[in-house]
């Protein structure tokens, strides 16, 4: 891939260089008062949220604790792309069933026909136009929080609570630009320099965090907000993913006790473990990114049991809903496989 193509991460090596994430979105935004002319409405709107990809996978968290499924409906591409598009090869025939469309692409240029720009997931499509609204990450999940609130299950915790939102944001830009970006910039680093420069940033962030950590259960206040939902779609892929193929290699999650305990803390939560799909994000990783994985072998482990063994955090205290309450049952047809993820094979077992 040259230097002037975009990928549909945004992810690729440039010799010499380091690497850098364009963060120029579609800042649309769906809102309650229709400001930039897409109102919060049900059924309207189309989630696209590969579970490989953990931008994505925030979405399906957040939609997911908020109890959003029946407004927001969910389309979920395949784990794999080309350089072009997403692609929806997990539905039959390979169209999306509800935008009736192939690759992602075409939701982008029907509303932007010369979109110069990598096609990126998460996406929301306004279903009745086929358009793409908006694929800016950051927001899509607050907007959830704050926009969506007509919609909210009864006993939905409030994951930005106006009291923290201060504190939430500081935190999650230390984790985007520190920890989620910062595996990228490991991975994709185009010298020996960036590389090292990268791999020290990362693994000072991580310690931080763990410092922090070792005595609140959540990072900010007493239950579960953005923050943590944030840091957790980076923590569960680091040993499949990021610990080899992205040369974060100083230890494994599971050699950082504090971070350890906490990953497997959120994971066991409803809402957090019950959408990850192991298989997909190695997958993913290991067959999408040649420059890194020429070969495409996509590795066997680790362990995935492991995430379901205790944790001990109930001892700092904390309520992870807060007032509220865990979302019920993973809705039919969103449930992952049981061969790739140890929740769904303990709910088969049940």
């Amino acid at each position: 891939m040259s230097q002037d193509e975009y990928s549909t991460e945004g992810s690729y090596v440039t010799a010499g260089e380091e690497f850098n994430r364009d963060t120029d979105y579609i800042e649309t935004r769906i809102t309650a008062d229709e400001r930039d002319g897409y109102p919060v409405e049900a059924g309207r709107y189309r989630l696209v949220a590969a579970r490989a990809c953990p931008w994505a996978n925030r979405t399906i968290i957040v939609r997911r604790l908020l109890g959003l499924e029946d407004a927001i409906s969910l389309g979920m591409p395949g784990p794999t792309h080309d350089s072009r598009s997403w692609t929806f090869d997990l539905d039959p025939g390979g169209v999306d069933p509800v935008l009736g469309i192939e690759r992602l692409q075409q939701a982008y240029f029907a509303r932007f026909p010369d979109y110069p720009k990598g096609i990126t997931v998460p996406a929301i499509v306004d279903v009745p136009t086929g358009a793409v609204v908006t694929n800016d990450y950051p927001q899509i999940t607050l907007d959830f929080s704050t926009e969506w609130t007509a919609f909210h299950r009864q006993g939905a915790p409030d994951l930005y609570p106006e009291a923290h939102r201060e504190e939430i944001d500081r935190i999650a830009q230390e984790i985007y630009t520190e920890v989620n970006n910062g595996v990228y910039r490991c991975g994709f680093a185009g010298s020996q320099e960036a590389y090292e420069r990268a791999y020290h940033r990362l693994f000072a962030a991580l310690d931080s965090l763990s410092e922090r950590l070792a005595t609140q259960r959540y990072l900010v206040g007493d239950t579960i907000t953005e923050a943590d939902v944030r840091l957790f779609t980076t923590l569960v892929r680091f040993d499949p993913v990021y610990h080899g193929h992205f040369k974060c290699n100083r230890a494994k999650l599971t050699e950082m006790p504090v971070l350890w305990a906490y990953a497997r803390d959120l994971f066991q939560t409803p809402g957090f473990g019950d959408t990850v799909d192991f298989t997909q994000i190695k997958e993913h990783y290991y067959v999408v990114h040649t420059d890194i994985n020429p070969s495409q072998i996509v590795p066997t482990g680790p362990e995935l049991a492991d995430w379901l063994s205790p944790h001990g955090r109930e001892e700092l205290g904390g309520r992870p809903f807060g007032e509220g309450s865990p979302p019920g049952p993973v809705a039919e047809g969103e449930r992952v496989p049981a061969d790739a993820n140890p929740l769904s094979a303990l709910a088969e077992q049940q």
